[in-house]
């Protein structure tokens, strides 16, 4: 299960945010501070530290957090392409605010119960982005190992559980913060889906990525193509749809 077509065509912001965190978390693995990246109590309430929000949204931590993350966040991709750049950019936006507000909520109601901080990365994005994943990408394909069912969505599933878990709590908040914020979006809270950025900030996103915005018509109608016909009867527009009931849908 690979998204559709391979690489970033008609998915620029897509790959300028790919390779922002991923070049944060080696900027801040070369400086050492990697153990120090993450949000706490006391970040929020004693002192405002830029960079430590700004690594909390973009760097990850780990070397593993960074493979599985970076791999989905590649393979989501494809509602960039769904939905256009533009309104993408708008997710992209509303589900890290959205997120990095119930990070703080949490930190403030679990003060006096945990001390750690909680895991840095795109953790808002990449949860916020399963609730699309389960409601409007159908399984293509099934298959069983060792007489358990699964699907081609399978393994999309276990590397976010894989995430999810990886350093329990610290990475168990920012994942459930990041599913809240889908949510809301995908139940237009504010009317959000019908933002969107002046064109100039996308093709600036297209001009940072080295994505080629100049395109032949042709090529870009056969990748949308190619895209319809990988998702199969998956909508076109994942914000358009009201959420539906969970009988109709499949986890494996």
């Amino acid at each position: 299960m690979n998204g559709g077509p391979s690489g970033f065509q008609n998915a620029p912001v897509t790959r300028f945010f790919l390779v922002l965190c991923a070049l944060l978390t080696v900027i801040f693995a070369a400086r050492g501070r990697s153990a120090s990246l993450g949000l706490s109590f006391q970040d929020v309430t004693t002192g405002f530290h830029l960079w430590r929000i700004i690594a909390s949204i973009f760097a990850f931590s780990t070397v593993p957090e960074l493979v599985f993350g970076s791999y989905l966040l590649y393979y989501f991709r494809i509602f960039e392409r769904q939905i256009s750049s533009n309104k993408h950019s708008v997710f992209i936006l509303f589900s890290l605010s959205a997120s990095l507000f119930f990070e703080v909520l949490s930190l403030a109601l679990l003060k006096d119960r945990t001390s750690r901080m909680l895991a840095s990365g795109p953790y808002g994005i990449i949860f916020a982005s399963f609730i699309p994943f389960y409601c409007d990408i159908p399984v293509s394909s099934k298959f069983r190992v060792f007489g358990m069912p699964l699907s081609d969505k399978t393994f999309i599933y276990l590397a976010g559980f894989q995430l999810l878990f990886s350093s329990w709590t610290r990475t168990l908040i920012p994942g459930v913060c990041g599913l809240l914020a889908g949510s809301l979006y995908r139940l237009n809270m504010f009317g959000i889906r019908r933002f969107k950025f002046p064109q100039f900030i996308v093709s600036l996103f297209s001009w940072l990525s080295w994505s080629n915005s100049g395109s032949s018509p042709s090529r870009r109608v056969n990748l949308r193509r190619n895209v319809r016909a990988y998702g199969g009867h998956q909508r076109e527009n994942f914000s358009s749809q009201p959420l539906q009931s969970l009988s109709h849908l499949n986890l494996l």
